[in-house]
């Protein structure tokens, strides 16, 4: 008996001392017109002084979308920059990373202006009392913090979830929540990925692989449709372009030549190219395990696209940091019970400034090639024209 009540007051005791963050917290239900909305804001990457209007595009963007959950795919804090004249209440300065005369990093500081710039944006959204989530960018990865740090952090607040599943070695915050149907059993999941300092390992993707199966085997063998969010994109978004000359409306220079998006299969706005042909791991692993519907991506700021390849949806959604050029916006997903693959997905763009009374909310609009239209456009495949034909100059000595 002695023996048996010492087993049961281990057992207590050892979960009073386990971390709360380690489930998910807070359910998560569709509507009760079956559908669920999830709000996409991204890289508003930021310091202690917030930009004015990366503060106003967070509060406008989720009273316009009237999200059930928010997803923060990365880059909630900036290392260290400048450029930030005129936007906020400390011109010149950027980041949140403090120096030593000898100049390493004085991470007691750091943490303090961390900590206050995230306050800064979670302190919005604790005001609508919304769930949100985290997938972890490159720039929170460059202020000193561990996986384990953030998680401290961020949990600290009331409506956040954030937890860790994965044991992957490169510290990774990665896990999923669960959106429950009518029946009360998961009917969508949303997948969370640290992508780190460059994308995220194998190791993380085999970790997803294990998730995903188990989820699916607990669904009675059927997967479990999802959206996937990380910072970093996979090398896959470049199958939304194609190959083209340097003097096509919309050409991009990439490693491998010119391309532009390619519209028979992707909209939006982009501002860079990416090579087309390449397939990722973790593209592989969403293949076989068939419950990713779609992978979205922040990190490049200035990217508004999306398309399908090979029966999965990819796309870039813009940034909020102010520091940096536009466009700015967020996406909104609306998901339904009952035909959750086709989902509804649309990009908006903040325009305008919160100090002039001037700011307005606009539907991305499709249009052909919009980077490279006009004046403009016409100057930009000239260059590359230019450029073409020095390279191949070039090539002959």
């Amino acid at each position: 008996m002695r023996k048996l009540l010492s087993v049961i007051l281990a057992l207590v005791l050892t979960a009073a001392f386990l971390p709360a963050t380690q489930a998910q917290t807070q359910p998560l239900t569709f509507r009760a017109d079956g559908t669920f909305r999830i709000l996409q804001l991204s890289d508003p990457q930021d310091d202690a002084y917030p930009a004015w209007d990366m503060l106003n595009l967070i509060r406008t963007a989720v009273k316009f979308a009237d999200p059930d959950l928010i997803v923060l795919s990365g880059d909630l804090v900036e290392d260290t920059r400048g450029g930030d004249v005129g936007i906020d209440a400390q011109p010149v300065l950027e980041g949140v990373v403090v120096r030593t005369p000898d100049m390493q990093m004085d991470l007691a500081k750091t943490r303090e202006n961390v900590e206050k710039a995230v306050d800064a944006i979670l302190g919005e959204l604790e005001t609508f009392g919304i769930p949100y989530v985290f997938a972890l960018g490159n720039n929170d990865r460059k202020v000193g913090l561990t996986g384990e740090d953030w998680i401290e952090i961020l949990s600290a607040y009331e409506h956040c979830i954030i937890f860790d599943e994965s044991p992957d070695a490169a510290d990774g915050v990665d896990y999923h929540v669960t959106v429950r149907g009518a029946s009360g059993e998961p009917a969508f999941n949303v997948w969370l990925m640290d992508s780190g300092l460059s994308g995220i390992t194998d190791e993380q993707v085999d970790w997803y692989r294990s998730a995903s199966a188990e989820m699916t085997a607990a669904n009675g063998g059927a997967p479990v449709p999802a959206l996937w969010f990380q910072h970093i994109q996979c090398a896959d978004i470049g199958n939304l372009f194609e190959p083209c000359k340097a003097i096509d409306e919309g050409a991009k220079k990439t490693d491998a030549g010119y391309v532009r998006l390619n519209r028979d299969i992707a909209t939006g706005y982009s501002f860079y190219g990416y090579t087309p042909g390449r397939t990722s791991y973790e593209f592989c692993a969403w293949k076989e395990c068939g419950d990713v519907l779609g992978a979205f991506f922040g990190h490049q700021h200035v990217e508004g696209i999306s398309g399908v390849w090979d029966g999965v949806e990819l796309g870039f959604t813009y940034g909020c940091q102010m520091a940096k050029t536009g466009p700015y916006g967020f996406r909104v997903f609306t998901v339904r019970e009952d035909d959750p693959a086709n989902y509804e997905n649309t990009l908006y763009r903040y325009e305008g400034k919160v100090k002039l009374n001037t700011v307005k909310i606009t539907e991305e609009p499709v249009t052909a090639y919009a980077s490279t239209e006009g004046p403009l456009g016409v100057f930009v495949r000239l260059r590359n024209l230019l450029l073409a034909f020095f390279s191949a100059i070039v090539s002959l000595f």
